[in-house]
Protein backbone atom coordinates (compact mmCIF):
# COMPACT_ATOMS: atom_id res chain seq x y z
CA UNK A 1 0.00 0.00 0.00
CA UNK A 2 1.31 3.46 -0.93
CA UNK A 3 1.11 6.35 1.49
CA UNK A 4 1.31 10.05 0.59
CA UNK A 5 2.39 12.83 2.89
CA UNK A 6 0.17 15.84 3.41
CA UNK A 7 2.61 17.90 1.34
CA UNK A 8 2.43 15.43 -1.53
CA UNK A 9 -1.36 15.42 -1.44
CA UNK A 10 -1.45 19.21 -1.53
CA UNK A 11 0.94 19.29 -4.49
CA UNK A 12 -1.17 16.70 -6.25
CA UNK A 13 -4.28 18.80 -5.70
CA UNK A 14 -2.49 21.87 -7.04
CA UNK A 15 -1.37 20.03 -10.18
CA UNK A 16 -4.89 18.72 -10.76
CA UNK A 17 -6.38 22.20 -10.29
CA UNK A 18 -3.92 23.73 -12.74
CA UNK A 19 -4.66 20.98 -15.24
CA UNK A 20 -8.39 21.44 -14.82
CA UNK A 21 -8.05 25.20 -15.29
CA UNK A 22 -5.98 24.65 -18.44
CA UNK A 23 -8.62 22.32 -19.84
CA UNK A 24 -11.37 24.79 -18.92
CA UNK A 25 -9.56 27.67 -20.62
CA UNK A 26 -9.02 25.57 -23.71
CA UNK A 27 -12.70 24.70 -23.65
CA UNK A 28 -13.69 28.35 -23.35
CA UNK A 29 -11.66 29.23 -26.42
CA UNK A 30 -13.02 26.28 -28.40
CA UNK A 31 -16.69 26.83 -27.55
CA UNK A 32 -16.78 30.63 -27.52
CA UNK A 33 -19.16 32.08 -28.53
CA UNK A 34 -22.01 29.71 -27.79
CA UNK A 35 -24.71 32.36 -27.31
CA UNK A 36 -25.46 35.95 -28.45
CA UNK A 37 -22.96 38.68 -27.64
CA UNK A 38 -24.14 42.06 -26.37
CA UNK A 39 -22.20 45.02 -27.77
CA UNK A 40 -22.90 48.10 -25.67
CA UNK A 41 -22.71 51.52 -27.37
CA UNK A 42 -22.18 54.50 -25.02
CA UNK A 43 -24.06 56.99 -27.21
CA UNK A 44 -27.41 57.40 -28.92
CA UNK A 45 -28.30 55.66 -32.16
CA UNK A 46 -27.14 57.31 -35.38
CA UNK A 47 -23.74 58.58 -34.26
CA UNK A 48 -20.30 57.35 -35.27
CA UNK A 49 -19.98 54.75 -32.51
CA UNK A 50 -23.45 53.37 -33.16
CA UNK A 51 -22.92 53.19 -36.93
CA UNK A 52 -19.59 51.45 -36.48
CA UNK A 53 -21.01 49.04 -33.89
CA UNK A 54 -23.86 47.98 -36.16
CA UNK A 55 -21.64 47.43 -39.20
CA UNK A 56 -18.97 45.63 -37.18
CA UNK A 57 -21.58 43.63 -35.28
CA UNK A 58 -23.15 42.42 -38.51
CA UNK A 59 -19.78 41.21 -39.81
CA UNK A 60 -18.95 39.49 -36.50
CA UNK A 61 -22.35 37.81 -36.55
CA UNK A 62 -21.66 36.45 -40.03
CA UNK A 63 -18.20 35.21 -39.10
CA UNK A 64 -18.89 33.75 -35.63
CA UNK A 65 -22.34 32.31 -36.19
CA UNK A 66 -23.83 34.00 -33.12
CA UNK A 67 -25.87 37.24 -33.07
CA UNK A 68 -24.09 40.39 -31.93
CA UNK A 69 -26.85 42.50 -30.38
CA UNK A 70 -26.33 46.28 -30.21
CA UNK A 71 -27.52 47.99 -27.04
CA UNK A 72 -27.39 51.79 -26.71
CA UNK A 73 -26.80 53.13 -23.19
CA UNK A 74 -26.30 56.84 -23.73
CA UNK A 75 -25.55 59.50 -21.15
CA UNK A 76 -22.88 61.01 -18.90
CA UNK A 77 -20.17 61.00 -21.57
CA UNK A 78 -20.27 57.24 -21.95
CA UNK A 79 -19.87 56.44 -18.26
CA UNK A 80 -23.32 54.82 -17.93
CA UNK A 81 -22.42 52.25 -20.57
CA UNK A 82 -18.90 51.78 -19.18
CA UNK A 83 -20.19 51.10 -15.67
CA UNK A 84 -22.72 48.62 -17.01
CA UNK A 85 -20.05 46.66 -18.87
CA UNK A 86 -17.53 46.88 -16.02
CA UNK A 87 -20.05 45.22 -13.69
CA UNK A 88 -21.14 42.56 -16.21
CA UNK A 89 -19.95 38.94 -16.07
CA UNK A 90 -16.36 38.46 -17.21
CA UNK A 91 -17.20 35.93 -19.89
CA UNK A 92 -16.79 37.87 -23.14
CA UNK A 93 -20.52 38.08 -23.83
CA UNK A 94 -20.88 41.75 -22.86
CA UNK A 95 -18.56 44.17 -24.63
CA UNK A 96 -18.13 47.94 -24.77
CA UNK A 97 -17.32 49.85 -27.94
CA UNK A 98 -15.51 52.64 -26.13
CA UNK A 99 -15.14 56.10 -27.61
CA UNK A 100 -12.24 58.51 -27.01
CA UNK A 101 -14.06 60.09 -24.04
CA UNK A 102 -13.48 56.82 -22.13
CA UNK A 103 -9.85 57.82 -21.52
CA UNK A 104 -10.76 61.36 -20.46
CA UNK A 105 -13.73 60.61 -18.20
CA UNK A 106 -11.58 60.16 -15.06
CA UNK A 107 -10.68 63.84 -15.46
CA UNK A 108 -14.35 64.77 -15.91
CA UNK A 109 -16.25 62.63 -13.43
CA UNK A 110 -14.58 62.46 -10.02
CA UNK A 111 -16.95 59.86 -8.61
CA UNK A 112 -16.87 57.16 -11.26
CA UNK A 113 -18.19 53.86 -9.97
CA UNK A 114 -15.64 51.90 -11.96
CA UNK A 115 -11.91 52.10 -12.66
CA UNK A 116 -11.00 53.09 -16.21
CA UNK A 117 -8.01 50.76 -16.34
CA UNK A 118 -8.49 48.06 -13.72
CA UNK A 119 -12.11 47.16 -14.55
CA UNK A 120 -11.64 46.42 -18.26
CA UNK A 121 -9.76 43.97 -20.43
CA UNK A 122 -8.73 45.63 -23.71
CA UNK A 123 -9.60 43.58 -26.80
CA UNK A 124 -8.73 45.59 -29.91
CA UNK A 125 -8.53 49.04 -31.41
CA UNK A 126 -11.31 49.43 -33.98
CA UNK A 127 -10.94 52.70 -35.87
CA UNK A 128 -10.30 56.42 -36.01
CA UNK A 129 -12.14 59.40 -37.47
CA UNK A 130 -11.04 62.99 -38.10
CA UNK A 131 -12.90 65.69 -36.20
CA UNK A 132 -15.04 68.09 -38.20
CA UNK A 133 -16.02 71.68 -37.49
CA UNK A 134 -19.58 71.89 -38.82
CA UNK A 135 -21.79 75.00 -38.91
CA UNK A 136 -25.48 75.51 -39.54
CA UNK A 137 -26.47 77.27 -42.73
CA UNK A 138 -27.46 80.46 -40.92
CA UNK A 139 -23.98 81.10 -39.53
CA UNK A 140 -22.19 83.94 -41.32
CA UNK A 141 -18.93 82.01 -41.65
CA UNK A 142 -17.76 79.81 -44.50
CA UNK A 143 -14.40 78.71 -43.12
CA UNK A 144 -12.27 78.82 -39.98
CA UNK A 145 -10.71 82.29 -40.56
CA UNK A 146 -14.16 83.87 -41.05
CA UNK A 147 -15.39 81.99 -37.94
CA UNK A 148 -12.60 83.55 -35.90
CA UNK A 149 -13.43 87.02 -37.26
CA UNK A 150 -17.10 86.48 -36.44
CA UNK A 151 -16.30 85.38 -32.89
CA UNK A 152 -14.12 88.45 -32.37
CA UNK A 153 -16.73 90.80 -33.84
CA UNK A 154 -18.42 91.61 -30.54
CA UNK A 155 -21.68 89.82 -31.36
CA UNK A 156 -23.35 87.25 -29.11
CA UNK A 157 -21.13 84.38 -27.99
CA UNK A 158 -21.05 81.45 -30.39
CA UNK A 159 -22.45 78.16 -29.12
CA UNK A 160 -21.07 74.79 -30.12
CA UNK A 161 -22.13 71.22 -29.46
CA UNK A 162 -20.18 68.03 -28.85
CA UNK A 163 -21.01 64.46 -27.89
CA UNK A 164 -20.20 65.23 -24.26
CA UNK A 165 -17.86 66.88 -21.78
CA UNK A 166 -14.34 65.57 -22.25
CA UNK A 167 -14.98 64.18 -25.73
CA UNK A 168 -12.31 64.79 -28.36
CA UNK A 169 -14.58 67.35 -30.02
CA UNK A 170 -15.03 69.27 -26.79
CA UNK A 171 -11.31 69.31 -26.03
CA UNK A 172 -10.38 70.24 -29.60
CA UNK A 173 -12.87 73.11 -29.52
CA UNK A 174 -11.43 74.43 -26.27
CA UNK A 175 -7.90 74.09 -27.64
CA UNK A 176 -8.99 75.95 -30.78
CA UNK A 177 -10.66 78.70 -28.72
CA UNK A 178 -7.47 79.26 -26.75
CA UNK A 179 -5.27 79.31 -29.85
CA UNK A 180 -7.61 81.66 -31.72
CA UNK A 181 -8.21 83.93 -28.73
CA UNK A 182 -11.99 83.54 -28.85
CA UNK A 183 -14.71 82.33 -26.49
CA UNK A 184 -17.50 79.87 -27.30
CA UNK A 185 -20.20 78.31 -25.14
CA UNK A 186 -20.16 74.50 -24.94
CA UNK A 187 -23.42 72.52 -25.15
CA UNK A 188 -22.96 68.75 -24.60
CA UNK A 189 -25.23 66.15 -26.20
CA UNK A 190 -25.68 62.39 -25.82
CA UNK A 191 -24.32 61.52 -29.25
CA UNK A 192 -23.57 62.74 -32.75
CA UNK A 193 -27.12 62.36 -34.05
CA UNK A 194 -28.79 64.58 -31.40
CA UNK A 195 -25.97 67.10 -31.77
CA UNK A 196 -26.59 67.33 -35.52
CA UNK A 197 -30.34 67.66 -34.96
CA UNK A 198 -29.69 70.59 -32.64
CA UNK A 199 -27.37 72.14 -35.21
CA UNK A 200 -29.94 71.94 -38.01
CA UNK A 201 -32.58 73.24 -35.60
CA UNK A 202 -30.39 76.30 -34.91
CA UNK A 203 -30.12 75.43 -31.21
CA UNK A 204 -26.33 75.60 -31.57
CA UNK A 205 -24.29 77.26 -34.28
CA UNK A 206 -21.43 74.78 -34.48
CA UNK A 207 -20.75 71.15 -33.74
CA UNK A 208 -17.23 69.76 -33.33
CA UNK A 209 -17.14 65.98 -33.36
CA UNK A 210 -16.19 62.88 -35.34
CA UNK A 211 -16.99 63.54 -38.99
CA UNK A 212 -19.14 60.47 -39.67
CA UNK A 213 -22.61 61.76 -38.79
CA UNK A 214 -21.97 64.98 -40.72
CA UNK A 215 -20.79 63.48 -44.02
CA UNK A 216 -24.21 62.82 -45.63
CA UNK A 217 -25.63 66.11 -44.33
CA UNK A 218 -22.70 68.09 -45.69
CA UNK A 219 -23.02 66.31 -49.02
CA UNK A 220 -26.74 67.18 -49.08
CA UNK A 221 -26.05 70.83 -48.31
CA UNK A 222 -27.96 70.80 -45.02
CA UNK A 223 -24.95 71.92 -42.95
CA UNK A 224 -21.58 73.53 -43.72
CA UNK A 225 -18.23 71.82 -43.10
CA UNK A 226 -15.67 74.45 -42.14
CA UNK A 227 -12.67 72.16 -41.63
CA UNK A 228 -11.46 68.77 -40.45
CA UNK A 229 -8.68 68.07 -37.97
CA UNK A 230 -5.17 67.20 -39.05
CA UNK A 231 -3.09 67.92 -42.13
CA UNK A 232 -4.64 65.43 -44.58
CA UNK A 233 -8.01 65.89 -46.26
CA UNK A 234 -10.56 63.12 -45.88
CA UNK A 235 -11.39 61.02 -48.98
CA UNK A 236 -15.02 61.13 -47.82
CA UNK A 237 -15.09 64.94 -48.19
CA UNK A 238 -12.07 65.97 -50.25
CA UNK A 239 -13.36 69.51 -50.67
CA UNK A 240 -13.22 70.28 -46.94
CA UNK A 241 -9.97 72.02 -45.88
CA UNK A 242 -7.92 70.83 -42.92
CA UNK A 243 -7.23 72.74 -39.72
CA UNK A 244 -3.59 72.86 -40.81
CA UNK A 245 -4.64 74.67 -43.99
CA UNK A 246 -6.77 76.98 -41.86
CA UNK A 247 -3.72 77.96 -39.81
CA UNK A 248 -4.19 75.69 -36.80
CA UNK A 249 -1.85 72.70 -37.22
CA UNK A 250 -2.08 72.07 -33.48
CA UNK A 251 -5.64 70.73 -33.99
CA UNK A 252 -4.39 67.39 -35.26
CA UNK A 253 -6.23 64.92 -33.08
CA UNK A 254 -9.09 62.66 -34.07
CA UNK A 255 -11.73 60.49 -32.46
CA UNK A 256 -11.10 56.77 -31.91
CA UNK A 257 -12.94 53.62 -30.89
CA UNK A 258 -11.80 50.47 -29.12
CA UNK A 259 -13.41 47.24 -27.93
CA UNK A 260 -13.32 46.41 -24.21
CA UNK A 261 -14.46 43.45 -22.12
CA UNK A 262 -14.90 43.31 -18.33
CA UNK A 263 -11.71 42.69 -16.38
CA UNK A 264 -11.16 39.03 -15.65
CA UNK A 265 -12.36 37.82 -19.03
CA UNK A 266 -10.36 34.64 -19.74
CA UNK A 267 -7.30 35.26 -21.89
CA UNK A 268 -8.32 32.73 -24.58
CA UNK A 269 -11.69 34.47 -24.94
CA UNK A 270 -10.00 37.87 -25.30
CA UNK A 271 -7.68 36.41 -27.93
CA UNK A 272 -10.60 34.82 -29.77
CA UNK A 273 -12.43 38.14 -29.83
CA UNK A 274 -9.27 39.93 -30.95
CA UNK A 275 -8.84 37.50 -33.84
CA UNK A 276 -12.47 37.81 -34.89
CA UNK A 277 -12.33 41.61 -34.78
CA UNK A 278 -9.13 41.61 -36.87
CA UNK A 279 -10.82 39.35 -39.41
CA UNK A 280 -13.87 41.62 -39.58
CA UNK A 281 -11.81 44.81 -39.88
CA UNK A 282 -9.92 43.34 -42.84
CA UNK A 283 -13.14 42.90 -44.83
CA UNK A 284 -13.02 45.11 -47.97
CA UNK A 285 -16.77 45.75 -48.01
CA UNK A 286 -16.80 46.86 -44.37
CA UNK A 287 -13.88 49.20 -45.08
CA UNK A 288 -15.68 50.61 -48.12
CA UNK A 289 -18.93 51.27 -46.26
CA UNK A 290 -17.31 52.91 -43.25
CA UNK A 291 -14.64 54.64 -45.33
CA UNK A 292 -17.41 56.55 -47.08
CA UNK A 293 -18.25 57.94 -43.64
CA UNK A 294 -14.62 58.97 -42.94
CA UNK A 295 -14.04 56.03 -40.57
CA UNK A 296 -10.61 54.43 -40.94
CA UNK A 297 -10.64 50.88 -39.58
CA UNK A 298 -7.56 49.47 -37.89
CA UNK A 299 -7.05 46.66 -35.38
CA UNK A 300 -4.43 46.17 -32.67
CA UNK A 301 -3.30 43.79 -29.98
CA UNK A 302 -5.04 44.03 -26.58
CA UNK A 303 -1.80 45.42 -25.13
CA UNK A 304 -1.60 48.17 -27.75
CA UNK A 305 -5.14 49.30 -27.02
CA UNK A 306 -4.45 49.33 -23.29
CA UNK A 307 -1.39 51.52 -23.83
CA UNK A 308 -3.31 53.87 -26.13
CA UNK A 309 -5.97 54.44 -23.47
CA UNK A 310 -3.29 55.28 -20.88
CA UNK A 311 -1.50 57.61 -23.30
CA UNK A 312 -4.75 59.41 -24.18
CA UNK A 313 -5.62 59.73 -20.49
CA UNK A 314 -2.25 61.34 -19.74
CA UNK A 315 -2.14 63.56 -22.86
CA UNK A 316 -5.58 65.08 -22.37
CA UNK A 317 -5.06 65.35 -18.64
CA UNK A 318 -2.08 67.60 -19.33
CA UNK A 319 -4.07 69.74 -21.76
CA UNK A 320 -6.94 70.11 -19.29
CA UNK A 321 -4.47 71.25 -16.65
CA UNK A 322 -2.55 73.56 -18.98
CA UNK A 323 -5.65 75.42 -20.21
CA UNK A 324 -7.25 75.27 -16.75
CA UNK A 325 -10.36 73.68 -18.20
CA UNK A 326 -12.97 72.82 -15.57
CA UNK A 327 -14.65 69.60 -16.69
CA UNK A 328 -15.80 68.19 -13.37
CA UNK A 329 -19.32 66.75 -13.37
Amino acid sequence: MMYFSTTSVNWLRLVLCVAALSVARHGWAQSFPSKPIRLVVPFAAGGVVDVTARQLGQKLTENMGQPVVIENKAGAGGTIAAEFVAKSPSDGYTLLLAFDSHAVNPHVYKNLRYHTFDDFAPVSFVGSIPLMFVANQNLAAQDIPSLVRLAKGGQAKLTYGSVGAGSSGHLAAEQFSQLAGISMLHVPFKGGAPAMSALMGDQVQLVIFAATAAVPLVAAGKVKALAISGSKRSPALPGVPTMTEAGFPQINTGAWMGLLSPAGTPGPVVQKLNQEVAKALADPELNRKLGELAIQLSGSTPEELGQLIRNEHDKWGKLIKDVKLNLEQ
